[in-house]
């Protein structure tokens, strides 16, 4: 460990001094002592993994502060990477989840050295398992890795960076004290991670956390364009979820990406009022269907395909959906022909809209009614019924603001209901009066 330390026997047949001859054979047992730390960090018992982490953490402080290494040059700092590598290759086995230890390992991870070091041994290890494997996915591995790597607190400026387990004073010139270097190394990191195929479960929290926790931390956001359209065309949750990083893409990195509202257009299928991801997904529609330049075929063919998918959809996803479509009608006044169409459809056999074509221009939306929404007035639950009785009025220009409702569930709803009181219950018989009253 740390550094070029000639062989055992070499050492203690040669003509060295007696002290050296000692200070090499301290250097060899320290190894082992290393090498068997490193073994029991695989330990069938917690406590033992946990005791075996500290002390190896402990001896990374200690080299730390007295390496065991001769400075390269004069004023560069020497830094324990190579035990650390040990330690980070102990906390993501291939064959059992370590969950519990990296959480413990998370109180290192403050140090901005330790950390630095840690991504860039996380990016050799990734290269070097995932390429034996012949890339296909080792869900404990990679779940491992994760569960480290997304526990990673980057530091958003430069002055945030003051917690060094190397105690140096010239630490300004180091480039490890730079945000720019952590920066480079966590874009690396994941970008490697990323590059192989992930099981399903673990391209969902990749993409839960990728707009809060990972795009802001990297110097080319853009580079994760990749994977994102790739998660984009799996199709259910995960595509959902992958909007979430494009959006950030599309407007603040003036991405382009092509038939990007045919994509979102193909999404809209009955799970979207079923999925667990329902109050993202609305979000970001709503966003992204806020520009008034877009086509009115296009809002129009979005506004019909929810229509119908909200035949079928609870009526705690209908109290959403439907201030959501009004919405739609304010900002695209265009769109309104669909409300105020005497003599159009009033049910599925006339209805000329296409709800199977895939390209939104095709669909004859423009042609058709919001007749499914009409009939949602006479639904079972009085709250949706009410709901869509609003397109009997003539729409006020004020949206609804629906971030309120998209958290909205059916428990919810049911409690609202009972607890409701009404003063005048429906009687069905009249009260007999008393003769002469």
């Amino acid at each position: 460990m740390g550094g070029s330390l000639p062989a055992e026997e070499d050492v203690l047949s040669g003509n060295s001094s007696a002290e050296d001859k000692y200070k090499a054979w301290m250097r060899h047992r320290y190894n082992d002592c290393v090498e068997c730390l490193s073994e029991l960090l695989g330990h069938d018992s917690f406590r033992v993994k946990e005791s075996s982490l500290c002390t190896l953490m402990k001896f990374v402080e200690l080299e730390a502060e007295c390496p065991l290494v001769a400075e390269q040059w004069k004023g560069s700092i020497a830094f324990p990477h190579h035990l650390l590598k040990v330690v980070v290759n102990g906390l993501i086995p291939i064959h059992e989840d370590a969950s519990l230890l990296i959480s413990r390992f998370q109180e290192y991870m403050e140090f901005d050295d330790v950390r630095y070091f840690v991504m860039k041994a996380v990016t050799e290890s990734i290269g070097q398992v995932m390429q034996k494997t012949k890339e296909r996915p080792l869900p404990f591995y990679q779940q491992n890795v994760f569960s480290l790597i997304s526990s990673i607190n980057m530091p958003n400026k430069e002055r945030d960076m003051v917690k060094f387990m190397v105690k140096q004073d010239k630490r300004e010139e180091w480039k490890v004290s730079k945000l720019q270097t952590h920066k480079q190394a966590f874009e690396r990191m994941w970008l490697t991670f990323l590059k192989y195929q992930l099981p399903s479960g673990l391209y969902k929290k990749v993409l839960v956390i990728l707009h809060d926790s990972i795009l802001p931390h990297m110097n080319e956001p853009t580079l994760m364009i990749d994977f994102l359209t790739v998660a984009y065309g799996v199709g259910g949750a995960i595509s959902l979820l992958a909007l979430n990083g494009l959006f950030i893409l599309i407007h603040q990195h003036n991405l382009e990406y092509p038939d990007f509202y045919k994509k979102l257009y193909s999404l809209l299928d009955p799970s979207i009022y079923h999925v667990k991801y329902r109050a993202r997904f609305f979000h970001l529609a709503d966003l992204f269907l806020s520009s008034s330049h877009l086509p009115a075929y296009l809002v129009a063919a979005f506004i019909k395909r929810l229509s119908r998918l909200a035949l079928t959809a609870p009526p705690e996803a209908l109290l959403m959906v439907i201030p959501f479509i009004c919405n739609l009608f304010r900002r695209h006044p265009a769109c309104k022909v669909l409300m105020h169409r005497p003599n159009g459809p009033q049910d599925l056999s006339e209805d000329p809209y296409i709800m199977e074509q895939e390209e939104p221009s095709e669909s004859r939306a423009l042609e058709s009614s919001v007749w499914e929404i009409q009939s949602l007035q006479n639904h079972y639950h009085p709250d949706v019924a009410h709901a869509a009785a609003i397109l009997k009025q003539s729409l006020s220009e004020i949206e609804d603001d629906i971030s309120g409702l998209l958290e909205l569930s059916a428990s919810e709803l049911f409690d609202k209901e009972i607890k409701k009181t009404s003063a005048n219950v429906p009687l069905e018989f009249e009260q007999v009066r008393a003769h002469g009253s």
